[in-house]
Order: structure tokens, then sequence, then C-alpha cells
């Protein structure tokens, strides 16, 4: 990619004019000279070049150690790009934990891409601050565009689409998402009940619902006692029954509390457990609960028409959230959620302060995302996922996922196959929950087993796992969706599991 030609397209000017725009820009943006002529380009080609070839390399260092290396304060003159890339090389690279390895599995994936990084990069560079249609037309309305073609590919009720009350936006996280949704809920009922009523809403979710849940509760001024945990086992693979939710909401209703919100999961964090949204929607909408659907990570595979029954029932949703930066190739950060009805979102959330005023927002003639949303500022996150979208199409990330989907079905075999291991909970889409199997149905001595198994595998440094807790085991999680990740990385880290639990159940 020419330089010129890109600085030319980021600051927007005509290429009669583009020696002088480049020198202003030079002045402005850069005051060192060596930068301009050599940092741009060493930076884009480290980071192209990192994401081509990142290994198995994980972080083993210690806490503080970046401390003993870097100064304790900053320096008083300019530092060359060389000297700041060689510490990034010997400093911080050898103390990060690489997401992007192929032998990543461990959580859920954080995907980049050439193309999300390429938007990333264009938004970096243009430098916009869309809080609102008038800072940023485009900004605003690609927003609004991507969104609909996002809830098009899962095949959303058109509820959901910009064109009539409802509509998508991006949020930073999927904790955002359910936080907002939340005060939404919130509002909305308490503009019928009465805002004193607020001691007396209440929150259902089953017990493998992300912790997200109650860190909304507890910024939403929900009571703890009113955030209710519905217990989850192995008789529906960890999903929310819902007999157990409408039993919950009528002795709730007897008791004189409010039902609001229901969080509901396509995915859920330890085991990819996929609640019934249909009958939970059900039960929801018969007692006027706010339904939010947590798609976070799983919701990626259900552009995929065999995978799309797993949202089978989220007509019945008010929200729906799921994260394109953990498995749609989509960089960090780019949270998307839908609601059906948007002002009770803007209703919740809108400040119109003197100096934010316009003619367009006055007349209510436009979307202003500032109000969908906790914090004022926002970045133009829609440009890296419009990118992916276009850079890759929707039959090749489809594909994409199906391939890691493959890999993890292969895993579950491998798994299946050996007497040492059990898969503690079938696989749905790419993420394999198994253990060591108790010796004499010792189970303490096996959660202790599968423990040192886990911290054996990762302090090897050739994966990366991580752990859970289902009915009381200690469940390893290997979770296949990064972007590098091919059979052979599968097959190698089954080889080293197998060997590290041979050693223990020797000892």
């Amino acid at each position: 990619m020419d330089i010129e030609w890109l600085i030319s397209l980021l600051i927007i000017t005509k290429p009669s004019k583009l020696s002088l725009s480049l020198a202003k820009f030079r002045s402005l943006s850069f005051p060192c000279e060596h930068l301009f002529d050599v940092g741009f380009n060493v930076f884009v080609i480290i980071l192209l070049v990192y994401l081509n070839n990142v290994d198995i390399d994980l972080s083993l260092r210690q806490p503080g150690y970046l401390h003993n290396l870097l100064p304790d304060s900053a320096p008083d003159h300019p530092e060359t790009v060389e000297q700041v890339l060689d510490d990034v090389k010997t400093k911080i690279l050898p103390g990060l934990t690489h997401w992007q390895s192929p032998t990543f599995f461990a959580y859920y994936p954080s995907n980049s891409s050439v193309a999300g990084f390429l938007g990333e990069m264009l938004s970096a560079g243009l430098g916009i601050v869309g809080f609102s249609w008038v800072t940023s037309p485009a900004a605003t309305e690609l927003e609004m565009i991507v969104l609909d073609w996002l809830a098009k590919l899962l095949n959303l009720p058109e509820q959901f689409l910009s064109k009539g009350n409802g509509g998508g936006v991006i949020q930073g996280s999927a904790s955002e998402a359910i936080l907002v949704a939340m005060i939404g809920a919130r509002d909305k009922v308490l503009r019928r009940v009465g805002k004193n009523a607020l001691g007396k809403l209440v929150v259902y979710s089953s017990d493998q619902t992300h912790s997200a849940l109650r860190k909304a509760c507890q910024i939403a001024g929900i009571h703890p006692e009113n955030c209710k945990v519905l217990k989850a086992d192995s008789s529906t693979n960890y999903a929310l029954r819902p007999e157990l939710l409408q039993e919950a909401v009528s002795k709730d209703l007897e008791a004189g509390s409010i039902p609001f919100f229901l969080c509901g999961n396509v995915g859920t964090t330890s085991s990819t457990a996929v609640d019934p949204l249909a009958a939970l929607g059900k039960i929801a909408k018969s007692n006027e609960i706010w339904f939010h659907v947590d798609a976070a990570y799983a919701g990626s595979a259900c552009i995929c028409p065999e995978y799309r029954q797993y949202i089978d029932g989220v007509e019945t949703a008010d929200s729906f959230n799921m994260n394109a930066h953990k498995w749609f190739l989509t960089n960090f950060d780019c949270s998307l959620l839908w609601v059906k009805d948007q002002y009770a979102l803007t209703e919740a959330l809108s400040t119109n302060p003197e100096y934010l005023k316009n003619k367009a927002s006055q007349a209510n003639l436009v979307v202003d995302y500032k109000d969908w949303q906790i914090p004022l500022g926002r970045r133009f996150r829609s440009l890296k996922l419009w990118m992916v979208l276009r850079l890759y199409g929707a039959e090749t990330l489809k594909n994409y996922i199906r391939n890691h989907i493959k890999l993890a079905k292969d895993l579950e075999q491998l798994v299946s196959q050996d007497p040492n291991f059990e898969v503690v909970t079938p696989r749905i889409f790419s993420l394999v929950c198994f253990r060591i199997v108790p010796v004499d149905n010792d189970e303490k001595k096996c959660n202790d087993r599968n423990r040192n198994l886990l911290d054996a595998v990762n302090s090897s440094g050739k994966l990366f796992l991580s752990h859970t807790a289902l009915s009381g085991k200690i469940v390893l999680r290997c979770a296949i969706g990064a972007p590098l990740t091919e059979e052979k990385h599968v097959k190698e880290a089954w080889k080293v599991i197998q060997e590290e639990a041979s050693y223990l159940l020797r000892k």
C-alpha cells in the first residue's frame, strides 16, 4: 500500500493539494520527522508479521516483571523508533499471552484479522468521536447499516432492524450490553410502577450465566437478594429449565416483588449450554419481563443455517447480543447489541445539554448513539466490521466457523477414545469440556489431578487452556477458534495433554 495515497485518504484532500497537506500533516501530527518517514511502515509491517507468525510462546513472566525492566519516569526527550521497537521485542512481547497463537485454547477466542486490523487502523487515523449523528454522519449510518447486515445474516426478527422502532448498536463488550439492556428495562418498568419500587425489582438467570450479569445488577441498583440465580445441571446439559423459572417468578409475584429482567444464554462461558429461548420467552412475555439473550460467543456460529436453530425463539427476546470480536474475525472491541425498542434505551440513557444540541437531533431525524450506551464518546468501530464483511464475505465467514467446529468435533472424538479421559458435557460448537476420569470414584483427588494437569499443560508453553467447574467437577476447556489454528495444532495439543496426564497418573 502506498503511504502517500493512504495519508491523502486519511486527511481527505484533493490530489493537487497533496504535497501541502502532507507537509502540514507532518508538522501537526509528527513532531519528529523520523517518525513520519519510518514509523508508519514499521508499525504496519511489525503488526502484520506478528499476526501471521505468532506461535505457541506464552507468557511465563512473574508479577511485576516489567517494573524491573522499564524506567520509573517518562523520557524528557524523544527516543528513536528503533529504541522503542527494540523494547517492544525484548520486554513487551515476552510478557504477553498470545491470544492469536494457533495453540491458544483458553477462555473464548478473541479474533484478529488483516481486514479487522485495517479497519481499526483507518478508524484510529481518522480519529473521529461519533457520539451523535452530527459529529460524523457516516459513522452513525454505517453502524446502522452493518448491524442490519448482521441481523439479516442471523435471520433476526424484523423488529431488531433499524427501519422500525428497534435497531442495533456496537458496545465495547457483552458486559456493557447486559448493563445497557438492564438499565433500559429497569427504567421502563419503574415508569409504570413508580421509582420507589426499585427495591422490589427481580432479575433471573441460570447459575451458568456470565458474572457480568451480577455486576450489572450491582451497577443498576438491584438488591443482591433480588438477583435470582437458578440452578442448572447435567440433566439439561446445563440449560435453564423453564419450569424452574416459572416457579421462581410465581413465588416472587406472590411475595409482592416485581420480576423485570431475564437473561437467557446461547453458549454459556463454562460449557456452551443453550437455554430454551422460546419457552423462556413465553414466560417472560406473560409476566412483562424484559428478555435479554446473551450469545456473546456462539452467536457468530448462528450465521450458518445449520446452527441457526440454537437461537430459535429469539423472536420472543427484547434484546440480543453477540461479540463480533470473539469468533468473527473482528478485532476487539466490537460487541453487537440489538433491541426491539430503542426508546427504552434512549429514555433511560439520553442527555441533552445545550452544548450538544443540533437541528438534526432536535428534530428527531437521526440516531444519536450516545443515548444507547453508558459513555458519551465512542470510536468508529463499525468501520472494521464493515471491512471484515466486505473483504471476507458471508460464505468465507461461515466456512471459517465451520472449520473450527469440525476441529472441535475431531478433538471430542480423540478424548472419547482415551480411557483416561471423559467428555463432561456434549460439544455443541467449538468448545470441548473434558477431564481425567476419577480413580476409585474419588472426586476430590480427581479434581486435584485435573488442576495439576491444567498447570502442567500451561507451564509447558506449548498451549494454553482454561478451566471451569460443572456440578463440582473441575473441567478443562479447550476452545478452538484462533484464526491460525489448524488440524495439526489440535493434534499436537492433544498429544501434550495425554503426555502430561500419563505422567500424573503414574505418580
